[in-house]
Order: C-alpha cells, then structure tokens, then sequence
C-alpha cells in the first residue's frame, strides 16, 4: 500500500524546462541615444522601457483610438481565437478529471419468469413446480479507478495545459497583429492622402506648363518638339494618379475588413500626415525580456512544453497500468425491503495490464513523439532568431527612417527655396514663366518625397511596438492566462 501511494508521486518522461533566454545583443552595433532630429521630433531610443497596453494611443489620433476600439469589439478573427482558447481551456478541464475515480450509479428492474420444466426436473416429490413471474430489482453504486503510477495522466494535463497556453498566447498574437495592422493601414491612408494632393499639384503645373508651350509655338517661340515633350511629361505625371487612388481605396476597405465591416458600410476614416504624432521614446527591449514578451515566442515554448509532456504519455503507455474498482448495492424482489442487510451485495476487484505485444506500435510512437519533440526545440529556436531580426531590422529602419526624413525635409526645403528665388527673378523679368513652373513641380516633388518619409517613419514605429511584444500584459480586456503575466 505504502509503494502505491508512493507511485503516483513520479511521472515518466523529460520535465520541461523554458528554454534560457540568448545571450546576445540585439544590434551588431550600439543603438544611438535618439534618432536624428527629423521634422523637429527626435526619437529616442529608451532601452528596458516598459510598453502600454493601448501604445497606438501615442500618435495622439481620437479617430485611430475609436478604429481600433471598434476592431477589438467586432474583429470575426479575434472572436475565433477568444473560441480557440476557450475549448482548449475546456478541454484541460476535461482532461483533469483523469486523476479522480469515476462514479456511477445504477438502478435496474427486471421482470423474470423461470421455467417450470426445469424446477420439475430437479424437484424430488412432484407437486407444483409452476413458479409465478416476479421482479428484480437492483440498486448499485460502482466506482472504478486508474493510478497514474507512471504518469500518464499528469504528463496528458500538462500538454493539454501547454497546448491552452499556446492558444492564449495565439489570441495575444492576433490582437496585436490587429493594432498593429490597423496603424499601418491609418499610416498608409494618410500617406496616400498626401501623395494623392502633392500629385494633383504637380498634375496642374504640368498642365499650366503645356498650355504655355502651346501658345509660345502658335507665336514661333518655342519649337513643336518641347510641346509634344511636355505632353508626354503630363502624361507620365496623370499615369501615376489612379494608382494612388486605387491603393487607397483598398486601404480603405481593409480598414472595413479590421473592424469587422462589410466596404459598403464602412465609413472611411479621413487620417492625415498631420493627424498622426510621431511617438518620440521607443522602447528597447532587453533579451530576456523580448523572450518573455513576443507572443510568437510564447506560443513556440507551449508547443515545445505539449511536445515534451507527449514523450512522458508514450513512455508511461508502455509500462504496467493498474485499475481498482468497486461495486456496492442492493438486490431484491420488494422495493420495500431492497435496502435491508439481507439484500446486500458488493465486490472489490483489482487488475494490472501490461502491454506485451502491439506490433511495434508502442515503440514507433515513442519515437515519434521524442521526434516531435526535437522538431518542437527547432522551431522554437527559429522563432527566437527571426524574431530577434525583427527587432534589429525595425531599430535599423528608424535609425535610416529619421536620416531619410531629415534629407526630405531638406530637399523641400531647397526646392521651395528655389521657387520663390523663380517666381522673384520672374518677376524682374529673369526668368521666363517656363522656369517658375518647372520650379514648381520640383518643389512638388518633394514634397510627394517627403510625405512618403513621414509615413515611413511613422509605419516603422508601430512595426517596432509590435516587434517588442506590445504591450498585452498591461491591458485588461482580456482574462489573464493561469499561468501569470510578466512581473
């Protein structure tokens, strides 16, 4: 008795132990304090910073905050992973009920009628042997109960409370690639916005500038050839419109997917450049930490932690399983006198099965399961490096992001510079009206360029909150997991 109760104390199989963070740095070279002071904001680089919940709220925009509010709600691909993670939550509920004795009680009635020739056949003095009908009745509670000597059933739990984990962490990955997704969608409306205006600026000096050219050649002074030139320039210029048109109705509509709207109903959400404020601290991560924080690293350890536990399930299969079980009741023929000392009837019984011959079924899914497992580790050690290239790629970007910025800005700069130094010496008769036009459009020009690196720059933060892990354990709209958040 003392070995049996002792037993169930182990548990076959590798324990699993969360993988050591890297030691490593997360650039090749050190991070600058800040980034280059590009349009007046320099973004400053915070190593160890902790993040917000609701980080999207930094670009100081009500209508991204009521957005991303309205997806969080109404999102079809969330609401199937809150299901995912509540029928694997369930499921190890279900599963925990392994470890407790199984309970079932039984009431039967039975209406008899034994045969009379055989009652004569065995009767000694003759007489009446014809026996009249009469009913059974049976009243019994069972009870029947597996020891987890090996483990079986603890090593099952512990992978299907991995595999709830993993689904909780796949629910932290969807809402965050969501926000995500949303402020680049938001960014890029407003990108789109302001290339679509700078392009239709350009457009109406491209066209001021043909109509020139055709009456200098209706008066001599200019050749056909610059006309037909300046045609095909406006052309080239118009070609680049619908693109711009056509991309932002189709950020639009995916605005309308986020939210969990059909395009038809969805009200477009006018953001631009000016709308959004760039974030100017940028939390870095430690190592440690990012292990702790991607979602996409934690859904890889579950995985790794349900593989481990499955090498345990194999090995305990393979090894002797002991069944106790019991039965306790009544039998009789009155209901009045069915739960009386006379009626009474039970029976213990104990087994021991040992698997001796299953073909080599046994042995191949153990090997399968070890397989798994190694297949497990691997993935979960790609995870980590692709996610630590995310991170360096991201913080490489915003580095460049705010150096792109800063020569944009200067080449506006520049060139409305430039144009006013034309419209002037236009005005002293310098300059013909051809130059202040052209100068014009290269000022226009850069503007498009510019407003292309401010979108940039801004697409690129969020890509960062959303590499670092954003944030999810200090939210509250959703129920933590059983197994904490981050300290």
């Amino acid at each position: 008795m003392a070995l049996v109760l002792a037993l169930p104390g182990c548990a076959v199989g590798p324990d699993f132990h969360t993988p050591a963070a890297p030691e490593t740095n997360l650039t090749r070279e050190p991070l600058p304090a800040a980034t280059e002071a590009a349009g007046g904001v320099a973004q400053r680089f915070n190593p160890g910073a902790d993040i917000a919940g609701d980080w999207w709220a930094l670009y100081r925009s009500p209508q991204l905050n009521a957005l991303i509010g309205t997806a969080l709600a109404n999102n079809p691909s969330l609401d199937a992973a809150q299901a995912t993670l509540l029928q694997a939550e369930e499921t190890l509920r279900s599963d925990q009920g392994l470890l407790l004795p199984t309970v079932s009680g039984t009431f039967n009635a039975e209406r008899n009628q034994a045969s009379s020739a055989v009652t004569a056949a065995f009767s000694q003095g003759g007489g009446d042997t014809k026996l009249r009908p009469y009913t059974l009745y049976n009243a019994s509670l069972s009870v029947s109960y597996a020891l987890d000597i090996w483990g079986e059933a603890r090593r099952t739990i512990e992978g299907q409370a991995a595999q709830a984990e993993y689904q909780r962490d796949e629910l932290e990955a969807a809402y965050l690639t969501l926000t995500a997704n949303i402020v680049t969608s938001a960014v890029s409306v407003a990108s789109l916005h302001a290339q679509i205006d700078a392009t239709n600026q350009v457009i109406a000096s491209e066209q001021q500038l043909l109509g020139i050219l055709q009456k200098q050649v209706s008066l001599g002074g200019v050749a056909q050839a610059q006309v037909l030139q300046q045609q095909a320039q406006l052309a080239q210029a118009v070609a680049t419109l619908p693109p711009l048109q056509s991309q932002l109705a189709q950020a639009q509509n995916q605005l309308a997917a986020y939210t969990g709207t059909f395009p038809g109903d969805f009200q477009p959400q006018d953001f631009t450049l000016d709308s959004l404020q760039l974030p100017a601290d940028l939390p870095v991560s430690l190592p440690s930490a990012l292990v702790a924080q991607r979602p996409d690293i934690r859904a890889a350890a579950a995985q790794l932690h349900t593989a481990t536990a499955n090498v345990g399930v194999a090995d305990a299969q393979m090894l002797p399983q002991i069944t106790l079980s019991g039965q306790i009741g009544h039998q009789g023929v009155d209901t009045a006198m069915l739960f009386t000392p006379q009626t009474l009837l039970w029976s213990l019984a104990a087994g021991v099965t040992q698997p001796l011959f299953e073909g080599g079924q046994l042995a191949a899914q153990r090997k399968a399961a070890i397989a798994a497992m190694r297949a497990s580790a691997g993935q979960y050690k790609n995870t980590v490096i692709t996610a630590f290239q995310n991170v360096a790629d991201v913080l490489a970007a915003l580095q460049y992001d705010g150096t792109e910025q800063q020569a944009a800005d200067d080449a506006a700069s520049a060139a409305d510079a430039s144009l006013k130094v034309t419209q002037a010496q236009y005005q002293l008769g310098g300059q013909p009206f051809t130059a202040v036009l052209s100068a014009q459009t290269t000022y226009q020009n850069a503007v498009l360029a510019q407003a292309k690196a401010r979108a940039t720059r801004l697409a690129d933060t969020a890509a960062l909150y959303q590499a670092v892990g954003g944030g999810w354990w200090h939210r509250q709209d959703v129920t933590q997991s059983c197994c904490g958040v981050i300290p």
